[in-house]
């Protein structure tokens, strides 16, 4: 009669999982066609390669190896990446509804539930994004009543920034705060304090999980939800602020609800309200109270925290390059004095115009974008990718791409530039991706940061305190966050 000791017995348990585990990665049947890609080892795949802090930057050496269209396995998950702007745009745009779904990432699913519209699915997608893009054109945007709000902002911005008298202060709560007061306007119908208790928690709970959302725990739980969902860790962080944050929005549109007027629709809220009333005889259909919480949600983290960024890499970076800010300033003077800024000024503004747009290149926010999802079986660019597959289409691979910019890793504004300083458009410019699922707050996006940025250097120049040291390397975190530093505003009034 044979004994094993417990130890045996696992080690032995352990090794046929092994074996089952590579007779399924090695089985027949898989298509000859597959996206190249790393060998990956049993249960982890990839995970073993891939710099978990900063994986875009694991994907662009795998992107030099295996070419523009590669795989590899997040766990036991195939994942294919899309690479350089040509790829990119064939499959988001030229193959637009192949490309069209967003991938079924757990952290995701548990926030939103498939409601909403950055992570939700099929006609529900198709029905939010339609409402949403809609309801911001019914309510300015890209119209004078939304520029008045901004440039309203921007002067309450730039008195904050006042109070400080050239000393120097750290100013993320600050800028996302002016940048929330727009997407709250458009939402809620009213704006904050930037020392209001209620703002400044809801900035904090969105920082810390976008932060969160990078690291490498929120991996490990997206490839290995079954295990890791019973574990303390940053995936529990995140479910418990958005939480706190849904709360909030389902609490504000309780109020919204018992004071409805349709004759007098103020806001976003508002209109989804009115929209709710008219589903009636389709209760739940639509337009219910899960799909407004998760919509007011997308809209609030994404409408603050990508362009709040997006404007602090701009001032660090005048900092760096003060040759650059003086020139934009010498512009500014030209066309607009000591006006207000307005949108219409932006097309007699060549080289304030290309340093934007180099800044948002350079900042590269979302360098692993949001990612897609196949809608069916699909041969791109020669290579098999099944319905449901998850695609990233990854967009620092796009806003660095060496055949459509000439110093790829350096700021270089001289990118939207043509010899005699007129801007130019580049094609590979995609920081608010492409396709179906591109940002619907871009043309929103766009304006803000025009008017802020230019509204900024109008009032201030912005030095480094004496011993810091400038860094343009980003932080840890999903979307690519400055390190933490401080600035000072130098009037120059």
């Amino acid at each position: 009669m044979f004994s094993f000791e417990p130890s045996t017995l696992l080690a032995t348990t352990v090794l046929f999982l092994l074996l089952i585990c590579l007779l399924v990665y090695n089985g027949k049947g898989t298509p000859s066609n597959v996206p190249p890609g790393p060998k990956p080892l049993p249960l982890i795949g990839n995970l073993h390669i891939i710099n978990m802090k900063k994986p875009h930057k694991t994907y662009m050496e795998l992107y030099k190896k295996y070419g523009s269209v590669f795989s590899f396995h997040l766990g036991t998950e195939k994942v294919v990446v899309l690479c350089g702007y040509d790829t990119v745009k064939d499959a988001l745009v030229n193959h637009a509804e192949e490309f069209a779904e967003r991938a079924d990432i757990t952290i995701s699913r548990k926030r939103s539930k498939g409601y909403g519209i950055i992570f939700s699915h099929g006609e529900n997608w198709k029905v939010m994004r339609r409402f949403t893009l809609a309801t911001l054109r019914d309510l300015g945007m890209g119209k004078k009543t939304i520029e008045d709000k901004i440039n309203e902002e921007t002067s309450s911005l730039v008195e904050t920034f006042k109070s400080y008298k050239g000393e120097p202060f750290e100013n993320t709560l600050i800028m996302n705060g002016a940048v929330a007061n727009i997407i709250v306007s458009i939402l809620l119908g009213h704006r904050f304090d930037y020392q209001d208790p209620t703002l400044l928690k809801l900035i904090r709970l969105v920082n810390q999980n976008v932060r969160l959302l990078g690291s490498p725990s929120v991996m490990m739980y997206n490839a290995f939800p079954s295990v890791m969902s019973w574990l303390p860790g940053n995936h529990q962080t995140i479910l418990g602020n958005s939480e706190t944050l849904q709360n909030f929005i389902k609490d504000t549109f309780t109020e919204h609800k018992a004071q409805l007027d349709v004759n007098d629709q103020r806001d976003l809220i508002d209109i989804f309200l009115v929209k709710q009333k008219e589903e009636k005889p389709n209760p739940g259909l639509f337009f219910h109270n899960q799909n407004l919480t998760s919509l007011v949600d997308n809209l609030f983290v994404a409408g603050m925290e990508t362009t709040s960024t997006t404007l602090r890499w701009s001032l660090l970076i005048m900092m760096k390059y003060p040759e650059i800010q003086k020139k934009v300033q010498d512009e500014i003077n030209k066309v607009i004095g000591s006006a207000q800024p307005q949108t219409e000024h932006r097309k007699q503004m060549p080289y304030t115009d290309a340093v934007i747009h180099e800044i948002q290149r350079f900042a590269d926010i979302v360098p692993t974008n949001l990612s897609h999802a196949t809608t069916k079986d699909v041969t791109f660019r020669g290579y098999f990718i099944p319905k449901g597959t998850q695609v990233i289409p990854l967009l620092t691979s796009v806003l660095r791409d060496k055949v459509y910019f000439e110093k790829p890793d350096e700021f270089y504004p001289q990118h939207f530039l043509d010899s005699e300083g007129n801007f130019v458009k580049n094609e590979a410019f995609l920081p608010f991706s492409a396709g179906k699922r591109s940002c619907a707050g871009e043309n929103l996006a766009k304006m803000e940061l025009f008017l802020f940025f230019t509204k900024l250097l109008q009032n201030f120049t912005f030095q480094s305190p004496p011993g810091q040291d400038l860094q343009l390397t980003s932080a840890e975190g999903f979307t690519s966050i400055p390190m933490v530093h401080k600035i000072c505003a130098l009037s120059r009034a």
